[in-house]
């Protein structure tokens, strides 16, 4: 018998190039899972199209049409839970998640950060490596805890910054590492090769 496949639930607000990056590794049998739902709090977000194209669900739940963010929250969790999600990875989603979601997913929500975490957290942090003339910077792939940008690193992979490089050639660079870094960071929290003691 073989064993039951988890279901992957990716949040994005934005291009969704990482969306598509961990779409085909799931549709090519890299990552053993089902992509069952994007979750995007844009309609107006490239990463929906990518998603139909995909032929992956699209949930649309938009902030502004809840009176609290408590409310916001609760919507999203219960389409989760429709679709009986065991993991949740975010991939250029907008939006600060609340310590009591954070909690009800504990060890269950990835993310990707374009740089060396804990140095350069924040929304700029190519532009701010860059800006700092880095020598050294990078692509962190991490579970998501109370904090911002925080949270138990599952990889990274370091990216040295060229005496030719303009902000566009970086920015191309560290997506490239980022769409090959994130399917196998997923692969191995689902085999159990990283602790997460709620997927099992």
């Amino acid at each position: 018998m073989k064993p039951k496949l988890i279901n992957l639930a990716v949040f994005a607000s934005g291009q969704g190039s990482n969306f598509s990056a961990i779409a085909k590794a799931v549709k090519q049998g890299r990552i053993k899972a089902q992509l069952k739902v994007l979750v995007c709090d844009n309609p107006q977000a490239p990463v929906v199209k990518r998603a139909q194209v995909a032929r992956v669900q699209v949930v649309l739940v938009q902030r502004e049409d809840f009176s609290s963010r408590l409310e916001f929250e609760a919507a999203i969790i219960q389409k989760l839970n429709n679709y009986k999600i065991d993991l949740i990875v975010l991939a250029g989603f907008m939006r600060l998640l609340s310590p009591v979601f954070v909690k009800r997913y504990r060890n269950r929500i990835m993310n990707i950060h374009p740089s060396l975490l804990p140095v350069f957290k924040g929304a700029h942090a190519i532009k701010d490596a860059f800006d700092s003339k880095a020598k050294v910077t990078g692509v962190t792939v991490h579970f998501v805890d109370e904090k911002v940008d925080h949270g138990p690193v599952i990889l990274q992979q370091r990216i040295r910054v060229g005496e030719k490089d303009t902000l566009i050639s970086l920015e191309k660079r560290i997506h490239s590492v980022e769409h090959k870094l994130y399917p196998k960071a997923i692969k191995l929290v689902i085999a159990n090769k990283i602790k997460s003691s709620r997927l099992n």
